[in-house]
């Protein structure tokens, strides 16, 4: 029978493969998951996906992950979000970026190290996920706002 840490890192894999690693591209070695693909859609998909990749941040407060790695943690979901943003260059940066796979080592390699694990810090982890739907809400106006003044400058 699994412990509660062996199930939740089971489970962490296993959306981190449908997220980043689910499909082959035929002809190569390379993968790509869901997450490029949605976040193909505009305004929501990013925004989906930032959310969907926050509940690997929390898992991992729930672990007992030390405030530092779930700083970096945050750094690269909102790294993925900035890159994104870019229209087309972006889609092809999430292909290559896979923020929830550096996730993934980030908590193992801490899991990996015995003695390590500490109380989760949900007060923290609240103020992380603010930050990150801080910088989603201010990608989603920037985007509003540009795609307004180039709809109104080809108007005018």
């Amino acid at each position: 029978m699994q412990s509660h840490r062996e199930s939740t890192i089971a489970r962490l894999r296993s959306l981190t493969h449908l997220l980043d690693n689910a499909l082959p591209i035929p002809g190569t070695k390379y993968r790509i998951g869901i997450d490029p693909i949605i976040g193909l859609f505009p305004g929501g998909g990013d925004v989906a996906m930032s959310f969907v990749s926050s509940y690997i941040l929390i898992e991992a407060a729930r672990l007992g992950l030390p405030r530092p790695t779930l700083l970096r943690m945050l750094w690269n979901l909102i790294l993925d979000a900035l890159l994104g943003i870019i229209p087309m260059a972006g889609d092809f940066v999430d292909l290559a970026w896979k923020a929830n796979s550096k996730n993934l080592v980030l908590i193992e390699a801490h899991l990996a190290k015995p003695g390590q694990q500490a109380k989760a810090d949900y007060l923290f982890v609240a103020l992380l996920i603010l930050v990150l739907l801080s910088v989603v809400i201010a990608i989603g106006t920037l985007t509003v706002f540009l795609i307004s003044a180039i709809w109104n400058a080809i108007a005018a």
